[in-house]
């Protein structure tokens, strides 16, 4: 008798963020990036303004991480832990504010998942760009995914600024189409 050889993969599934997942969300926010704390309040305007940019991993049913992103004008950075307000009407590039995934969830190939979700989304609303910042040592990542940091000496000042209240090796990356 032949047995079923048994999966030990883990079931992966993002599914759209709703307002009660925002709890969650923050919990996995303090896990994964404790030195940019969000107020509740931040994280669901990100979702109401724009929901179509906002999901949930579920690693076996559980919640392992979560995506926020919104169309915005290039080269203007959303100041953290600040609300939005509306999305611009001229916005002009897809940004990424937050992908964050428990270490339970790495290497899984959830994040490749979401990124190309992502930047289908994107290019099917007639983005040219994509726009992100690279924290917690993240430039490696984002660079497999067809992001290029943007050189200093190539920034506005004001773009400085935001990247510096960041983190000091924050990188402004961009991934054209």
């Amino acid at each position: 008798m032949t047995h079923a050889p048994t999966s030990t993969l883990p079931a992966l599934h993002w599914r759209p963020l709703t307002p009660s997942d925002l709890p969650t969300v923050a919990a996995i926010a303090a896990i994964v990036h404790p030195g940019f704390p969000e107020d509740l309040a931040v994280l669901a305007e990100r979702q109401q303004l724009y929901p179509d940019g906002t999901r949930l991993l579920e690693l076996d049913g559980v919640a392992a991480g979560y995506v926020l992103s919104h169309p915005w004008r290039f080269r203007q950075l959303p100041a953290l832990n600040a609300l939005l307000g509306a999305i611009p009407a001229d916005a002009d590039t897809f940004y990424i504010h937050d992908l964050a995934l428990l270490n339970k969830a790495r290497g899984t190939g959830a994040a490749a998942m979401i990124v190309g979700e992502i930047q289908r989304h994107a290019r099917a609303r007639g983005f040219a760009h994509m726009s992100l910042v690279a924290v917690n040592d993240s430039l490696a990542f984002w660079h497999k995914h067809g992001f290029r940091a943007v050189r200093p000496q190539e920034l506005e000042p004001a773009l400085i600024a935001k990247l510096a209240s960041y983190e000091t090796a924050a990188k402004f990356m961009v991934k054209a189409f």
